[in-house]
């Protein structure tokens, strides 16, 4: 169930809720528009055996994180090999199918800015897209690190590879509780690995592996690590900018 903090921060489980089903691919929305969100989504789109059908990236920026599973990914006639800790850039327009070979699914965790009125996963025979010069796809560790206080964060997405609208990165927490803080763009977080509380004000809840988190836009708020090693997250937010870029709450 989902627990909602202050402000309408909203934390919840990776495959909370019935999901949406089309052909190969289930759909989980954790945030949308239907939960509070402004213009930001979060979801988990999770691929079984074979050949998905073609899913429209209908007028926003979608960009997935590779969680889980090895494959292929078709973006317009193009295809490129996916494997996990890669992050992936969808334009508007565009239609993706994702081949999976292994008996084992393939698990994107994905995010649409601004997110299409309804939140529907579409299914489409031909787009109309813009063409980029710049190859989708992003590995992790060809990313450097880039040191903010006692954290480092990797961009993933950002308008290097062709979104001006949103940005993708992973980011690394050490045991402790940093400051309150707020940003000026809408966020989501995916948690990778560690456990934690999420707070937002004076309220908070705990997280762990595979929680997914919505913060609003100038919602104070900060990632509390209550484990012994470093807590990773996945995070998107919208508008772009950069992730060590932050207000103090006073």
């Amino acid at each position: 169930m989902a627990v909602i903090l202050e402000g309408g921060c909203r934390v919840t489980g990776i495959r909370e809720g019935e999901p949406m089903v089309a052909g190969t691919v289930r759909v989980w929305r954790q945030v949308g528009r239907d939960s509070g969100a402004g213009a930001i989504s979060l979801r988990t789109l999770e691929f079984d055996t074979g050949e998905s059908p073609k899913l429209l990236n209908a007028g926003c920026d979608q960009v997935a994180y590779v969680l889980e599973g090895e494959g292929s990914i078709t973006i317009d006639g193009s295809v490129y090999g996916i494997e996990p800790e890669m992050g992936v850039y969808i334009r508007p327009g565009q239609a993706f199918s994702v081949l999976n070979p292994n008996r084992e699914p393939i698990v994107l965790i994905s995010s649409q800015c601004p997110e299409p009125e309804g939140g529907a996963t579409q299914s489409s025979g031909a787009t109309q897209s813009r063409v980029g010069k710049t190859a989708p796809l992003v590995r992790l560790s060809d990313r450097k690190a880039l040191p903010t206080g006692d954290r480092w964060y990797r961009v993933l997405v950002d308008d290097e590879v062709g979104s001006s609208q949103v940005t993708q990165f992973i980011g690394s927490i050490p045991p402790g509780r940093a400051p309150d803080h707020f940003h000026l763009y809408e966020e989501v977080l995916f948690i990778l690995r560690g456990e934690g509380r999420m707070w937002a004000g004076k309220t908070s809840t705990p997280i762990a592996e595979g929680s997914c988190v919505y913060l609003p836009r100038k919602q104070s708020h900060c990632v509390e690590n209550t484990g012994t090693g470093d807590l990773r997250l996945l995070g998107v937010f919208y508008p772009a900018g950069s992730p060590a870029v932050r207000y103090d709450t006073d």
